[in-house]
């Protein structure tokens, strides 16, 4: 029997292991494109040649202030501490010294960051050269509200960022399972706006149907007609951002795209740039699933994971497994995601999230919802069991334990299996019969 050696990203480390060649279906790896080979020639050139914008050297003026939201430790694939300096530089050159500048972490519903992890977020460096701070959502007195959304949000955001003369949003973009993509927008929302505007602009994410749960328009992939993505737009609209620079990571975690200018058009580019890279189609769902989520920090906490759970059940057949690959050196972040899964149902969770609405609730119930189309394993360290089982997941300790169980779950004694080895970023399209 001829095996195929698998080799797949955990944490900051790797697993290894064999399976039938003939059982393979298929290794959902997307279309990879060649990182940057002069980060800094790309990054500068995109400020100079922007989407739908003057270049960012007209867009500031000498003297002025700027506020600049970078992403919080979760979201460090973005590599903001190998191109803030090139931003900052930028602006110096353009008359905005130091002093006039401002980082805002864009922390959303997130715990607060550390100085540690500004370093590790910004470089050394930079947080030294400017002032870092995180954004509080609960911090009232800090938000200055802007108006409503058509659909009733009360818009409320950082006061930093308002009152600076100029708003750049920096970020990266990669599929969202609830408002079809990373990036531009959230930026601002969540990333920058009060705890009353993010449970408000997020409850667009349940069906409105009470009890339904999740919103079938609200998926990876999709912002048209999707109502949580374009209630978070018209947010992001009343801060009014002058410049946008977002970036796409390759499948090996570097920069392959550089997208800057208007905030809007800008960021559609960069969407366009995930769906070649990262959109796959399959000919068909297998009887097991092996996904990881391409290792650290994108497997940080079980609530990051989530994306990675999302994108594999789109490839498991009904009532097939799924093995999820995630470390989880910090399982229990945020520290209010475990206590949704007291409610034993997604009804009770739904009607739980509409009463006192909150991201991590959402992101739990969606967990539920992803263990109905059948059994998930997670492999993940030996002390996260308990909460793998509290949130309705198998642990296993070891990649052979997780192939066991599968083996054993799925009823099949030859059973089809999907590898995805980014499976945090790449999205399965099952193809469609013409």
């Amino acid at each position: 029997m001829t095996a195929r050696a698998i080799t797949l990203k955990y944490g900051k480390g790797k697993i290894r292991f064999d399976i039938p060649e003939r059982q393979l279906a298929q290794e959902i790896r997307g279309q990879n494109r060649p990182a940057a080979a002069d980060l800094r020639a790309d990054y500068l050139h995109a400020l100079d040649h922007p989407v739908d914008s003057a270049p960012l050297r007209e867009v500031v003026r000498p003297g002025e202030t700027v506020a600049i939201t970078v992403s919080d430790i979760t979201r460090g694939w973005q590599r903001n501490a190998d191109t803030l300096a090139f931003l900052l530089d930028y602006l110096n050159e353009a008359g905005v010294p130091d002093p006039n500048i401002t980082i805002l972490i864009a922390v959303g519903a997130h715990r607060q960051n550390t100085p540690e992890e500004f370093t590790e977020i910004c470089g050394a460096d930079v947080c030294h050269r400017v002032r870092v701070v995180n954004h509080n959502a609960w911090d009232e007195a800090n938000m200055v509200h802007l108006g409503r959304t058509s659909r009733g949000t009360p818009v409320e955001v950082n006061r930093l960022a308002v009152e600076a003369d100029r708003l750049i949003l920096t970020g990266g973009v990669i599929y969202h399972y609830m408002v079809g993509y990373g990036g531009g927008r959230k930026s601002v929302m969540p990333g920058i706006c009060s705890n009353r505007t993010i449970q408000t602009c997020h409850l667009w994410s349940l069906e409105p149907e009470v009890g339904r749960g999740r919103n079938r328009v609200c998926q990876s992939g999709r912002t048209r007609g999707n109502p949580a993505h374009e209630d978070m737009v018209e947010c992001a609209s009343l801060a009014r951002p002058d410049f946008i620079v977002n970036v796409v990571p390759n499948m090996d975690g570097r920069i392959c795209g550089v997208f800057a200018g208007n905030w809007v058009s800008a960021w559609q580019e960069a969407t366009r740039r995930v769906d070649d890279m990262y959109g796959v189609e399959i000919a068909t769902r297998t009887d097991i699933v092996i996904a990881t989520s391409g290792g650290y920090p994108k497997d940080i906490n079980l609530y990051q994971v989530t994306k990675t759970m999302d994108n594999a059940v789109q490839a498991v057949r009904p009532g097939g497994v799924c093995i999820v690959a995630a470390e989880c050196s910090d399982m229990r972040e945020p520290w209010e995601f475990f206590g949704w899964f007291e409610r034993p149902t997604v009804e009770e969770m739904d009607f739980g999230l509409r009463s006192n609405y909150t991201i991590a609730g959402w992101v739990a119930m969606t967990v539920r919802e992803f263990c109905r189309t059948g059994p998930i394993i997670l492999l993940t360290r030996p002390e996260n069991a308990a909460f793998a089982r509290q949130a309705g997941l198998i642990p296993a300790a070891t990649i052979e334990e997780a192939l066991g169980k599968a083996r054993e779950l799925c009823g099949r004694p030859d059973p089809t299996i999907t590898i995805m080895p980014n499976g945090a970023n790449t999205l399965p399209i099952l193809k469609r019969n013409t």
